[in-house]
């Protein structure tokens, strides 16, 4: 199992507002474009990276997450499963304090280094699903 509810639960409420989308484009048809709109209806700020760069939701995109001049809390994985644990890596060199890989993106190497790193993760979840239930 890798997401437990005592994560879940730290992740959301007290790991910190700022979550880099990474996958998130001005498409509203893509899950990412939701899930964002969700993250920012619970407070969240939310701050798109894709290779377009584009704005989103009202922020400023970032071709990456080194490119990101602030610091973030979370970073939220909307890509293949393949690529998901280069991301994961890069979340740790970026500083990010948790990981959270979609419903459907699973990398259990990039898990455990992720978790090996001290950062929280959670893996194959969605947290606009898991938002709404801690709020209710």
């Amino acid at each position: 199992m890798y997401a437990d509810d005592e994560t879940i639960r730290r992740i959301l409420r007290e790991t910190g507002d700022t979550w880099a989308v990474v996958g998130l484009s001005d498409n509203r048809s893509r899950a990412a474009y939701r899930v964002a709109e969700v993250l920012q209806r619970f407070g969240k700020r939310v701050v798109p990276v894709h290779p377009k760069a584009e704005r989103v939701h009202g922020e400023d995109g970032y071709a990456s997450l080194a490119a990101i001049p602030f610091p973030v809390d979370v970073v939220d994985v909307f890509v293949n499963s393949e690529l998901a644990g280069a991301v994961a890596d890069e979340a740790v060199a970026a500083g990010a304090r948790a990981v959270w890989f979609q419903l459907g993106v699973i990398d259990t190497a990039a898990y455990d280094r992720t978790r090996a790193a001290g950062l929280d993760m959670v893996m194959d979840r969605c947290p606009a699903i898991e938002i709404p239930a801690l709020s209710g």
